[in-house]
């Protein structure tokens, strides 16, 4: 923030910032650097309050205090109130402090602000939720996120505020964070890094008991490296995060917290051991005991080493404590393949952690088995480690749970994908957030009074289906004509500063008048990853041409979005992008726009008309720029991967089923064609189909359709709560269990896991006596098998039927959006088999099944058998299954 807003208004600075690493020199410099400050009226005193919790973020009337302060000013430090307090001219204060109708706003503000912060806490009974997160997106002005991980995460913590979650959330305090990118008239990106000045960021030191600086330490590569603990507020939850730019530490060690995501892999793991490792230091320096603690993406699994040294030194064996700490820990997984997942090699491993694998009671050999991948010799696997060290592991979406469920079928070999633990939890985005405020003022008028706090009751939206068209298509384009507006003075400063003409700029911004916003304008906004496929449509040029070609129903394409800056093919799609942009063909009608952020995402999803998505499926694990896009009425044509193949209804966007094709090239030509088709045939038709009116019914009906059924169901509140009474309460319950008595439930079950282990290859079934092939309605399904337990109890092996009908045929399972809701589809059964006590001769116990029969159908049946313990996570945690067909 220090560079980018420095340069912006004018100042640079002669000191070294805290965060820049030893060696550092500045590109420009002046002989001193004066900060002029102006006092704050007495009346705004609270001003610099406001600024520094995140609650700004979401809440625009309290963004809009300080933005109409000086609008100008707003814009120069990207909307960042610490910053602007800071270089605000005295006049605007006073102005406003003599303003009654400001004072009266302010006043609101702060009522609404304070009323927040004072509404109960959770329950006394709600377990305390640790989550840890490599970066996280609150708001632009806060650059310590890259893309969608980091924006969920932010959404997260803000949901788990808005909810009243006993929850506290863990990062890493970047100097840098993530790069700021300018792509030149070739199209070719360049990375720029900005060192941030603690300043103007929305955080704090945490102070000790002594009053000084809380620092927590860990030993890294033989050092003792030490990071100091800032804390942000978003709402209610605390946001601890760490840095390691501490006078104490290496010059080396300094750097590790410099950049997100940022060096060479010994780089990464020192960065994940201080996040996972001194995260869980820190909450213990602050005296938190968290009940469940959740590594969202695999960054932050060293925690598990952590929490297992803990319960080490109290007493535990190492088996024990794996099962103690792995019960209170949630894996949420937002990787659809294998080589997106964090590994590094052991004798990077062994380097890194040098005495911390010889601790008491921790073997080297067994630590980094934790982080074995199947077949993959000498590689140590972050993903693998949250998969051993996890008893709740969940996807981002139905698609991506089940993508993610044969990703890590070798974790459990004799269970199909299917039956497995990983589950999902579809995602949603913080409405207050990404909700326009034009619209947000519309639902006002239009929907009942405290509409906010019923965002996932579904009876509500249908009301908007009885707003009148024209009020509705009036909000749409005075949003739309903002985003016009902005993008176009975001393109005049970007042309102006590469040395560009005027022309040239007119050209560009041709179609994004703000007083004439009716053309068709599709947008695409995310990471420049290759499998998301930018340029898919493009492909087709002469086709694309006659689409955005047509005079009378213009066509408009928004391009945004970086590429890592070590992606090569997605540095090339950005390219192709950029110079089509530029051709005579598509200028003004292809527009990319540079340093893709949190603001510029927030004008695209709610201003353009047309959201597209067009990732190679079931590689989008989720996608949540869609969501954002259809609670603000714009519509999704996506292919029907990650959230939107559970939201989409036929009534609300366009889907595109994925071809199944082998070979890649025809696979694209065939999607390609399939968008540009729908575009050509539906899209546009319908979005001009006025008849003489200002509107198409047709068109706003679909954008009602679609904030009516996408609002209730994809909003973080909701995804908060499936997390809390679905995966966060019971991961309490069973760590409670486990951990009481010395561990005595974690020893007992690491004893069972390890005696059925070595028992299962000797456990058999057989068929005894088989239901008849045809069963009267009112008779009963009665069958018996015998099982040889090698060892085992009887009530150590659970045998099962599962019965699925095949005919009739199952109806289609709708959008259940967790699988941690209990759930199952009409026509699918379980029934336990009973133990008789008998045993036959060879010493087989019989297990017996008496039931009434199912409903009428046919009914495909399959005995398994596994075994089970009363404190087993998941019925198949083990892995382990003998199955009889």
């Amino acid at each position: 923030m220090l560079g980018r807003n420095a340069a912006r208004l004018g100042i640079w600075p002669s000191v070294q910032s805290p965060f820049q690493p030893a060696g550092y020199v500045a590109l420009m410099s002046t002989p001193f650097f004066v900060e002029v400050t102006p006092n704050i009226p007495e009346k705004l005193k609270r001003l610099p309050e406001l600024a520094g919790n995140l609650f700004f973020s979401w809440h625009r009337p309290c963004r809009s205090l300080f933005e109409d302060l000086d609008e100008d000013l707003w814009r120069q430090t990207d909307g960042n109130p610490k910053l602007m307090l800071r270089c605000v001219a005295q006049r605007a204060l006073d102005r406003a402090a003599a303003d009654p109708i400001y004072l009266a706003r302010y006043g609101k503000v702060l009522a609404t602000f304070d009323d927040y912060l004072a509404a109960p806490a959770a329950p006394a009974d709600a377990p305390l939720v640790a989550y840890f997160c490599a970066e996280y997106g609150f708001h632009e002005s806060f650059p310590i996120y890259s893309g969608g991980l980091g924006v969920l995460a932010g959404d997260h913590c803000k949901a788990a505020s808005d909810e009243r979650l006993n929850f506290v959330a863990v990062g890493l305090m970047y100097g840098q964070g993530y790069f700021v990118q300018s792509v030149d008239s070739d199209g070719v990106q360049h990375a720029v890094y900005e060192d941030h000045d603690p300043r103007d960021l929305p955080v704090k030191p945490v102070l000790g008991a002594d009053h000084a600086w809380l620092e927590v330490s860990l030993e890294i590569a033989g050092r003792t490296v030490h990071a100091r603990v800032w804390r942000a507020e978003a709402g209610r939850v605390p946001v601890y995060l760490l840095d390691t730019n501490c006078a104490a530490n290496a010059p080396e060690d300094r750097e590790i917290t410099h950049r997100l995501y940022g060096g060479d892999k010994a780089t990464r793991i020192r960065q994940e051991m201080v996040l996972g490792i001194g995260g869980v230091r820190t909450l213990r320096a602050l005296g938190l005991s968290p009940a469940v603690w959740h590594i969202n993406e695999g960054h932050a699994a060293f925690l598990v080493f952590e929490r297992m040294r803990e319960c080490i030194a109290q007493g535990a064996s190492a088996e024990a404590a794996l099962e103690a700490v792995a019960a209170q820990c949630v894996f949420t997984t937002h990787t659809p393949v294998a080589a997106g997942h964090d590994s590094f090699p052991d004798d990077l491993v062994r380097q890194q952690f040098a005495g911390y694998l010889d601790a008491p009671g921790l073997a080297a050999a067994d630590v980094l088995a934790l982080g074995r991948a199947p077949g993959v010799p000498h590689e140590f696997n972050m993903t693998w480690l949250a998969l051993n060290g996890s008893r709740s592991v969940n996807g981002v979406s139905r698609v991506h749970g089940g993508v993610s469920a044969a990703l890590c079928q070798a974790q459990w070999p004799e269970l199909a994908p299917g039956e497995n633990p990983v589950g999902f939890v579809t995602n949603g985005v913080h409405v207050p957030t990404f909700l326009h405020q034009t619209w947000d003022e519309f639902f006002d008028r239009h929907l009942p009074a405290g509409w906010t706090g019923r965002l996932c009751d579904a009876s509500l939206w249908p009301a908007l289906e009885r707003v009148p068209d024209e009020d509705y298509w009036s909000a749409a384009q005075d949003v739309k004509a903002r985003m016009f507006h902005g993008v176009r003075g975001r393109l005049k400063a970007e042309f102006a500063a590469k040395g560009m003409s005027h022309a040239q700029w007119r050209q560009a911004v041709r179609l994004l008048d703000p007083d004439r916003p009716d053309v068709l304008t599709i947008g695409f906004a995310r990471r420049f990853a290759t499998y998301k496929r930018a340029a898919l449509v493009l492909a087709d040029r002469a086709r694309l041409a006659r689409l955005v070609g047509d005079p009378e129903r213009p066509v408009l394409f928004l391009f945004a979005g970086k590429a890592h800056p070590a992606d090569e093919p997605g540095k090339a799609l950005l390219r192709e992008i950029k110079q089509l942009m530029l051709t005579p063909e598509f200028a003004g009608r292809i527009v990319f726009l540079d340093d893709y952020d949190m603001r510029l995402a927030r004008w695209l999803v709610s201003g353009c008309d047309v959201w597209l998505n067009n990732p190679i499926a079931p590689l989008e694990a989720s996608g949540t720029s869609g969501i954002k896009a259809a609670v603000n009425g714009t519509l999704n044509l996506s292919v029907l991967d990650g959230w939107w193949a559970e939201a989409f209804d036929g009534t609300n966007g366009w889907g595109i089923s994925p071809v199944n094709v082998q070979d890649p090239q025809r696979r694209d030509a065939l999607e390609a064609a399939s968008i540009l088709e729908t575009l050509e045939d539906e899209v546009v038709p319908l979005y001009f189909a006025r008849n003489g009116a200002r509107y198409s019914p047709g068109w706003v009906e679909r954008c009602k359709r679609a904030m009516a059924t996408v609002i209730p169901g994809f909003n973080m509140s909701r995804v908060v709560n499936d997390y809390a009474e679905g995966i966060y309460r019971p991961a309490a319950k069973r760590g409670a269990a486990l951990a009481a008595a010395n561990f005595a439930g974690a020893r007992a079950l690491a004893d069972f896991k390890r005696r059925a282990r070595a028992a299962w290859p000797g456990v058999t079934l057989e068929r005894v006596a088989d239901p008849p092939p045809q069963i009267l309605r009112e008779g009963r399904l009665q069958m018996q098998v015998a099982v040889r337990l090698a060892g085992l109890r009887a009530d150590e092996v659970r045998v099962e039927v599962v019965g699925e009908r095949r005919l009739p045929h199952l109806d289609p399972d709708g959008p259940i959006l967790s699988s941690f809701r209990p759930h199952r589809r009409d026509g699918e059964w379980r029934a336990d088999m009973t133990a008789s006590g008998e045993l036959r001769g060879d010493g087989a116990q019989l297990y017996t099944l008496d039931m009434p029969a199912p409903s009428s159908g046919q009914y495909a049946l399959e005995v398994l058998a596994t075994p089970t313990h009363p404190l087993l996570s998941h019925p198949y945690e083990p892995g382990l299954m003998k199955r009889l067909a």
